[in-house]
């Protein structure tokens, strides 16, 4: 049987060896710690890191994504039947379109030279449709088919089958209507004809030679601009009267003193262009 002695160093090493142990036991706790304290740490800057490149490369899209067209934003649909008669030379292009400023229409006709602008700023999907065709040489040889000399006094031109029908390969929609101006067409005004479909703009238009009152016409045309030069040209055109299509309208129907459009051109965007007041020719 042991002493008490022996006893008490049996006591005192089991002791020591149980505090060896649980010292080892804290040292393996304190580097498990350290180990995924660092761990962590490494993780965070990863994340960090993966982070501040996804913030930077999507900063970079943005800056190189295609920025949202700006201008105007005009759209010509497909002429359909119901449009009448149509004579393709394509379409005008949809993107650089003008918006500020004028340009110039030279007219050359049987009866003298009637120029006009064309507002961009107003109306610039209407401008630019015609500046299209223009280049097209689509209104040239073409006549005038419309005269109206009572109520309603415009000479309509525009049409490359010269009796109403016609038009490109086409349509789109008003612009600039003059609803706060009265009267809505004054003398001198150039507006676009269309039919009563929603979409239905084409290559006609008509000359205003004489103011015309409000009750006659609605505000319901695109005005693209103004004559500049052979306003009177037109008055005397008109004072010769018309040969009319229906004879219980006699003052309206093709213009007796004919009048064919031999050249049309228009200048050059961003160009100067004459001050927008009627004038005689």
């Amino acid at each position: 049987m042991p002493t008490k002695d022996r006893q008490r160093q049996l006591a005192r090493a089991k002791l020591e060896r149980q505090m060896a142990r649980r010292a080892a036991a804290a040292k393996r706790r304190r580097q498990t710690q350290a180990a995924v304290g660092a761990g962590l740490a490494l993780l965070l800057v990863v994340v960090g890191a993966v982070f501040l490149v996804m913030n930077l490369n999507g900063d970079d899209d943005k800056d190189t994504a295609p920025q949202a067209a700006s201008g105007p934003q005009c759209t010509y649909q497909k002429a359909d039947a119901s449009t009448g008669q149509v004579k393709d030379v394509g379409t005008p292009p949809t993107s650089g379109i003008p918006d500020t400023g004028t340009r110039t229409v030279t007219m050359k006709t049987t009866i003298g030279e009637i120029d006009f602008t064309l507002d961009q700023a107003a109306a610039p999907c209407t401008s630019n449709s015609i500046a299209f065709l223009a280049g097209k040489k689509f209104y040239d040889k073409t006549s005038c088919h419309r005269m109206t000399t009572q109520g309603i006094f415009v000479l309509q031109c525009g049409d490359p089958f010269a009796d109403g029908t016609g038009g490109p390969a086409y349509r789109y929609a008003t612009e600039n209507l003059p609803t706060n101006q009265h009267p809505p067409y004054p003398a001198g005004t150039i507006a676009m004809a269309k039919s009563s479909e929603a979409v239905s703009v084409g290559s006609q238009f008509f000359i205003v030679y004489k103011d015309i009152p409000e009750d006659a016409l609605g505000a319901d045309y695109t005005v693209v601009g103004k004559v500049t030069k052979g306003l009177d040209l037109v008055e005397k055109a008109a004072a010769k009267g018309v040969t009319p299509a229906d004879p219980s309208n006699p003052a309206d129907g093709k213009p007796k003193q004919t009048v064919t459009i031999e050249t049309f051109t228009v200048s050059p965007a961003g160009a100067a262009a004459p001050s927008a007041t009627p004038s005689a020719g």
